[in-house]
């Protein structure tokens, strides 16, 4: 050890300023509390109570649609849609293919309505429970994904409508977090895709609901998603919830020019494009640009097949929202991701299999999008499901 120079003690010494024993106690207190202040700030950012168990229920999902929410059939969300559009033996196949959970996917309007009148809400759960009941009693556990329209999202720019939807979520959570249903498979999601610019307006919109829901619910976990369309970057602006017992969540549908090549929703010159293929190529991109009318949107499909997406461009995107958990110390599942069965088969099949296989690497838990709709798992044969093979052993499953 080098001793130092006397003279310099001799000044350093002297410029000290003189304190009292009170005094200096009173600076070691002060010291001390700042010390455990700080420490327990960084525990608190950085500490998860969501049990590892409930984790486990939540690695392999797939999305019931069109059930609770999304209900196209001009008649509504009737007794005979809730009997039918899902049966037990979907529920079966689900559990038989190796799916651990579904995502139960609920539009909160026609409750609140049903609410209303008397005796609706207790009509509207039975029909809501005999679903969850069905459910569960597979052996599965369930994200209760409250997943409106967007006139309904858009209203969460009001503060009244927010009260409204707390009042809503206590009444939910309060229903589902009794002894007889399981808290440790029931898992409630807050919205699905907020569509909210105002990231700092969607961060206390989002802490009011996860407070309603506890409230009601002490011990079950909550999903929590960003503001914008729960986009992977939405990751990087979240803050996490005081509450530690959440999930956070994303979707991955990157890129949208591939993934919803011919859709007539979204933006409007998807429905141009066909025969795009993954991984992206530059010639072919070329080909299929040359099919739509608009220069802008030519340039966006030309773009697409000089970016290089490939399994190494799906990682980059998807370390994103990993790292931002990692640092935040926090659970992360991605519970939508899929591909419009208007892709080419072998390309829609590639991209299931990167985005799966890139999910797994990250121990992020996941849900494909979706069971029978026009992303599904499974086809229609002779009025019945079959599941998919190919998007069966993309997912790394086994065909029962």
């Amino acid at each position: 050890m080098r001793r130092r120079d006397a003279s310099a003690t001799a000044a350093g010494t002297a410029a000290l300023p003189a304190y009292s024993v009170e005094g200096l106690l009173l600076l070691r207190s002060f010291a001390l509390f700042l010390l455990l202040s700080l420490s327990s700030l960084a525990q608190t950012a950085s500490t998860s109570s969501v049990p590892a168990s409930r984790l486990a229920h939540l690695r392999r999902g797939i999305n019931l649609s069109e059930w609770f929410a999304q209900v196209y059939d001009s008649r509504g969300y009737t007794k005979e849609h809730f009997s039918t559009w899902t049966t037990a033996s979907d529920i079966a196949l689900i559990k038989a293919a190796g799916f651990d959970h579904v995502r139960l996917s609920v539009n909160p309007q026609p409750l609140m309505d049903a609410a209303r009148r008397p005796g609706g809400s207790a009509e509207y759960f039975g029909y809501l429970d005999a679903a969850m009941k069905m459910i569960l009693d597979a052996g599965l556990a369930v994200e209760l994904d409250i997943h409106p329209d967007s006139d309904f999202k858009a209203r969460l720019k009001e503060d009244d409508f927010v009260e409204r939807f707390a009042d809503f979520w206590r009444m939910v959570a309060r229903h589902y977090s009794t002894s007889s249903w399981d808290s440790e498979r029931v898992f409630f999601e807050i919205l699905n895709e907020p569509e909210m610019r105002d990231r700092y307006r969607w961060y206390g919109v989002e802490a009011k609901l996860a407070a309603a829901i506890r409230q009601a619910a002490p011990s079950n976990t909550i999903i929590a998603p960003g503001a914008n369309w729960d986009d992977d970057y939405d990751m990087v602006f979240l803050e996490p919830l005081r509450d530690p017992n959440v999930i956070y969540v994303f979707h991955f549908y990157e890129p949208h020019i591939f993934t919803h090549q011919g859709a007539t929703w979204g933006a409007y010159y998807w429905h141009w494009l066909s025969g795009l293929h993954y991984p992206s190529d530059p010639a072919n991109a070329a080909a299929v640009a040359a099919s739509v009318p608009d220069a802008m949107h030519r340039v966006d499909v030309i773009r697409y097949g000089q970016d290089h997406w490939d399994a190494s461009r799906v990682e980059a995107d998807i370390n994103q929202a990993a790292d931002w958990a990692s640092r935040n110390g926090v659970p992360l599942v991605c519970n939508e991701f899929g591909v419009f069965r208007h892709a080419n088969a072998a390309d829609r099949i590639t991209w299931i299999r990167d985005v799966r296989s890139t999910l797994e690497r990250h121990n992020i838990g996941w849900a494909m999008w979706d069971y029978s709709g026009s992303f599904g798992v499974v086809t229609s044969q002779d009025g019945k499901h079959v599941l998919d093979p190919a998007t069966v052993g993309a997912l790394g499953l086994k065909m029962p």
